[in-house]
């Protein structure tokens, strides 16, 4: 029987509508939540039926080493400004030959959150911007 090896976390890409970034160093958050409404029924004391609510989805973090291309941040500026333009994107994990092998969707996102580099003198880390974007729904493709 042929052994089936999991993926590997670090080889993934990041497609989002009109914007081609380089590498991206942490893609974070995405999911899905179904909220739990408990209800007890008025004849029974001892048991809670727990009913479906509302579904929600984390943002997404994504975090990569910062260069000149605005692309990302100016999308950001865009919604400081009022003008929120939402955009579809994947998540897509690749497998040790680059082929893509699992693939998570997410629809009608915005960039709700922008974090610049930290600095430190002392340090030889690469600079890294992040950006939280917030999406209405994901799907496993």
């Amino acid at each position: 029987m042929a052994r089936i090896d999991p993926y590997k976390n670090f080889r993934f890409l990041v497609e989002i509508d009109g914007i081609v970034q380089a590498g991206f160093s942490d893609c974070s958050g995405f999911g899905s939540n179904v909220e739990v409404i408990e209800y007890r029924e008025g004849g029974d004391a001892t048991t809670v039926r727990k009913l479906p609510g509302k579904v929600s989805y984390p943002d997404i973090t994504l975090k990569w080493g910062t260069t000149d291309s605005r692309e990302l941040y100016d999308w950001h500026l865009a919604a400081v400004n009022g003008q929120i333009q939402r955009k579809n994107g994947s998540i897509i994990l690749l497998d040790d030959t680059g082929q893509e092998k699992v693939r998570w969707n997410f629809f009608s996102a915005w960039p709700s959150k922008w974090d610049g580099p930290d600095f430190n003198a002392k340090g030889n880390d690469v600079a890294i911007d992040s950006l939280t974007v917030s999406c209405e729904r994901v799907e496993r493709a």
